[in-house]
């Protein structure tokens, strides 16, 4: 008899681990078919030398030692290297790692909530709304978010093999939970809050706190120390790439008053909240608002203390929704833009880990209030699909907003306000289609919101230069580079008018500028070919066409060869 309540048992598992794949990939089988974006997948992915060039040892080296796009995230390098040797710049291919990274998250979400509740239904209910959820399209659809989904893949795990060092403790599995984490935090420094997860999860459900005798805080800091050590490390890096490396001193000229910060953090969160279970008006950008009313900040600051003082009360009894508030607090508080970097007041992808507090507090909690196992059978587990099923259905349609750029910064422009990088992403989107009058209107309009936007006046010098009008491309390039002095586009782009108008000296010292900014700025080692080969100076040209080429751009020296130039080069 015992065998066989094992063996039922055992298949309610294999389905429910069967149900959360097919019903995800069902929502997210789109996504194959979807292209990159024009928001960051491009320096990201596909116009980044270092990832085209697969696993070499050059590449290895840069994927460890990089900044690039105030990043340090080794293993989300590593990662779409591996997917360019799979697929080359196959966009779909790079959605679907993303999908099955997802899977795999959702699938040990629950395996090991399961494994440490001994609760199927509960820990099939956070598993589903984690893998279902609007807010987690951002994410999942999203090529540049690859750090997302690979950082909660390793979290997952490390979550996974501490169920296994909980329940008993030994050396070798205490160091596999420090790699866990260790990955985890290369492939995204927000898993910095993991150690502190573990410690609620040691609270409850597993128990440990209750079954520990003499001092528990010291035990808890001597085990937990070389965890926090190693966050502590993760985190310096990352506040140091990101604050203080020089591409990003634009954004700290810009810093928004510590008051404003603090207000914006408890809207925001309070947004959060109201999101998980109210999951419309997303947006791939949330510009912070000009100000806040007094009713926005009265709400959100009451809601929040409303809500930590019951879990607090109700701790002893309900332990259960102290672990899952204090889980959605602890992990979003590293994003909650007290410390300003970049300009976005919140983003969907900050609610991707985090949201699994707000899951156990609601699977729990009701679960405690529906005892009897037929209102459970009857009424708790219908209720429960019903809602995962309508989280599904918005999540299908959510994800069709990010079949294209265009798509996605037109919904963006529907559903906020005042959103200058929406406007300036879709004028990049329409220039990209050769729509250049269109494009040069939501230039416009991202450019009287933020006047300081210097990505925006390169990408309008563009419209411009492709409408003719080359004296109005090169104004917009200049006050690129007066806003941006370290960006090598604007200096790339004005020596191409410039051999437009035939001033090829005057080309030439932009190009020299442009790959002294960036040494692996393919068009700009393109463009100096040019200017080399048409002067007669065959060795620098073939020199700067093959260095293009080795960066992925082969054009200059293809045509150099069919002109009998270069014929020792490959």
């Amino acid at each position: 008899m015992l065998n066989k309540g094992k063996a039922h048992l055992a298949g309610k598992k294999l389905v429910i681990y069967a149900v959360l794949t097919l019903a995800t990939l069902a929502v997210y089988r789109q996504v194959s078919q979807f292209g990159f974006m024009n928001f960051d997948d491009n320096f990201l992915v596909f116009e980044n030398s270092h990832i085209r060039s697969g696993f070499t040892f050059e590449a290895l080296r840069w994927a460890f030692t990089t900044n690039h796009a105030d990043l340090w995230n080794p293993f989300l390098w590593l990662s779409y290297m591996a997917d360019y040797q799979l697929y080359g710049l196959n966009a779909g291919g790079y959605h679907i790692t993303n999908l099955i990274l997802h899977i795999l998250s959702a699938l040990m979400l629950f395996g090991f909530f399961d494994r440490v509740t001994k609760a199927l239904w509960p820990s099939a209910f956070v598993a589903a709304v984690f893998a279902l959820h609007p807010l987690h399209v951002e994410s999942v659809a999203w090529v540049t978010e690859r750090k997302d989904v690979l950082s909660a893949f390793f979290w997952m795990l490390t979550l996974c093999l501490y169920a296994r060092y909980a329940q008993k403790p030994d050396a070798k599995r205490y160091w596999l939970v420090l790699a866990g984490l260790f990955c985890a935090l290369m492939s995204k420094a927000m898993a910095v809050t993991l150690p502190a997860v573990m410690i609620l999860l040691d609270y409850w459900p597993l128990g440990r706190f209750d079954a520990r005798k003499g001092n528990r805080i010291l035990w808890q800091m001597k085990e937990k120390a070389p965890f926090f050590i190693l966050a502590a490390a993760f985190a310096a890096i990352a506040f140091y790439v990101q604050y203080f490396m020089p591409s990003t001193r634009l954004v700290k000229s810009a810093l928004l008053p510590l008051d404003y910060r603090l207000i914006n953090a408890g809207v925001s969160f309070a947004a959060y909240l109201e999101k998980t279970f109210w999951p419309l008006g997303m947006a791939v950008f949330y510009p912070f608002p000009v100000s806040f009313t007094a009713q926005q900040m009265i709400v959100s600051f009451t809601l929040i203390s409303v809500v930590s003082v019951v879990v607090l009360i109700k701790a002893k009894r309900a332990p259960y929704l102290l672990t899952g508030w204090l889980w959605f607090v602890i992990t979003i508080l590293p994003v909650i833009k007290i410390v300003q970097i970049g300009n976005d007041a919140m983003a969907d992808r900050y609610h991707y880990l985090p949201s699994i507090g707000i899951s156990v507090m609601v699977a729990w909690g009701v679960s405690a209030l529906f005892k009897s196992e037929s209102a459970g059978k009857y009424i708790l587990l219908p209720s429960a699909i019903a809602a995962v099923a309508m989280l599904a259905v918005l999540t299908w349609h959510q994800c069709g907003y990010w079949r294209d750029s265009v798509t996605l910064f037109s919904r963006a422009l529907a559903v906020t306000k005042n959103n200058h990088v929406a406007h300036g992403q879709l004028g990049q989107a329409l220039l990209e289609q050769g729509k250049n009058e269109e494009a040069v209107v939501h230039f416009d309009e991202a450019l009287r919101l933020s006047p300081d936007y210097p990505e925006v006046y390169n990408q309008r010098g563009a419209a411009f230069i492709a409408l003719g009008q080359y004296q109005k491309a090169i104004d917009d390039f200049g006050e690129n580079m007066r806003l941006m002095p370290e960006d090598s586009n604007p200096y790339n782009n004005r020596g191409y008018v410039h051999i437009k108008l035939g001033k090829y000296q005057l080309a030439l010292a932009d190009f020299n500028k442009a790959i002294e900014l960036n040494p692996d700025d393919a068009h700009a080692y393109v463009n100096r070919a040019f200017i080399y080969l048409n002067g007669g100076d065959t060795v620098s040209g073939c020199r700067d066409a093959r260095r293009a080429c080795e960066l992925g751009n082969c054009m200059s020296l293809q045509q150099a060869q069919a002109k009998g130039f270069c014929q020792n080069a490959r």
